[in-house]
């Protein structure tokens, strides 16, 4: 959560609230996060120097407005163009993809192809555990469960085979033009 907080104050310097609602009007598509979590991972950016206070409004509640330093400028793109990690590769690929546009366009295609190489090596996997399963012989009593356990299976494997395929081609097609 931190980095896509990163990006987040990337595109602009923001308060909590904003970055709230930030997470409400996009990240959400990709990354479910409560307001407690946004916070800790905030404070949590500011203690290791990623982040820093920009301002401060003046009254009761003296909101601040957050922004990113140079350190938390290296370490987004650290983040950026480093290996996908998590068990949650859809998350993983897709928080990057959001924020692809901040990186240097000679960057984003090698970023697309991590994406593609992790998605291939999970894909194999699965491919792998469907092969084994394939051998395995149900009891009676639990064919019904075993049927919908396989089709939890093939729904990964379809689902990967078409991010494979949706990556590799935005790839291909090298720097899309803004619309």
């Amino acid at each position: 959560m931190a980095h896509v907080i990163l990006g987040l104050l990337l595109l602009a310097p923001q308060s909590l609230y904003d970055l709230i609602k930030s997470f409400e009007a996009g990240v959400a598509l990709f990354y479910s996060a409560s307001s407690g979590s946004i916070k800790r991972a905030l404070d949590g950016l500011l203690d290791k120097g990623l982040i820093e206070v920009a301002s401060t409004e003046p009254g009761g509640r003296g909101k601040k407005i957050y922004r990113v330093t140079e350190a938390g400028r290296q370490e987004f793109h650290r983040w950026m163009t480093g290996e996908l990690s998590g068990a949650d590769l859809e998350t993983a690929a897709l928080s990057r993809l959001y924020f692809l546009g901040l990186l240097d366009p000679t960057d984003r295609v090698a970023v697309l192809r991590r994406i593609q190489e992790r998605t291939a090596a999970h894909l194999a996997q699965l491919t792998a555990l469907k092969k084994r399963i394939d051998t395995i012989e149900v009891p009676a009593e639990f064919r019904d469960v075993a049927v919908y356990q396989r089709a939890t299976l093939d729904y990964g494997i379809s689902s990967g085979q078409h991010a494979l395929t949706w990556f590799g081609d935005l790839a291909d097609r090298g720097e899309p033009q803004a619309r």
